[in-house]
């Protein structure tokens, strides 16, 4: 029982605990300003602009660290306050959105094989759970294996989100350094935010491997019961 509550108590602290970092992370360096002044959007168009990745549009869109790049659209879209600002917070995220514009045009494995499981993980993380608890409830190993499995999918595009994410911070880090966007005293600052944000994939993809592995684990029970 004391290992099931210690094990509950991870699985909701390790994922709140990368959040308050990544957030606490980024409004601390949303507060230094970049020493060359330039945006968050003007940082992105720029790197952009370098690699011949004119087709690539820069937009603001709402929502608090809502910076995100859409493939299908060839959109980096950055938070107001990142669009509109000159940060070094604003500058890390912008470069980082970037980063998998241009992993996007290099056919980067990772992030294809991840827009390849899109759909499997957004039905598979839907209805996973709903396999799961008939399973445990009604003592059905069958219903509990299919849950299983689904939520397989899921993990599986939880950690091939993590090459992906890493992969375009690395980018984010090259470009604005060789660029010169940042100096060398803004460097390392610059990589905390990114580090912090990469904590969140982490923390997430930790959980989903330690709740498929305790799933798998009741299966197995259920079966030797048997």
């Amino acid at each position: 029982m004391g290992m099931y509550i210690v094990y509950f108590i991870i699985i909701m602290l390790l994922p709140l605990y990368a959040q308050m970092k990544v957030k606490s992370t980024y409004k601390k360096f949303a507060k230094v300003p970049a020493e060359k002044g330039m945006t968050g959007a003007q940082v992105a168009r720029y790197i952009l602009d370098q690699h011949g990745l004119t087709d690539v549009r820069v937009v603001p869109t709402q929502g608090f660290l809502a910076d995100h790049y859409n493939p299908a659209t060839k959109t980096v879209a950055l938070s107001e306050d990142n669009y509109h600002n000159s940060s070094i917070a604003g500058t890390a995220v912008a470069a980082h959105e970037v980063g998998h514009a241009m992993q996007h045009a290099d056919a980067y494995s990772f992030l294809t094989l991840r827009s390849k499981l899109v759909p499997v993980a957004s039905i598979s993380s839907n209805m996973s759970w709903i396999f799961v608890l008939i399973g445990i409830f009604a003592s059905s190993s069958g219903f509990l294996l299919l849950g299983i499995a689904l939520l397989a999918a899921g993990v599986v595009f939880q950690l091939v989100t993590l090459p992906v994410e890493f992969d375009a911070s690395n980018r984010a880090m090259n470009e604005v350094v060789s660029l010169g966007i940042i100096n060398n005293t803004e460097e390392r600052s610059a990589r905390k935010v990114l580090n912090a944000a990469a904590m969140t994939y982490v923390a997430a993809a930790a959980v989903a491997v330690m709740e498929l592995l305790r799933l798998i684990l009741i299966y197995t029970g259920m079966n030797s019961d048997d």
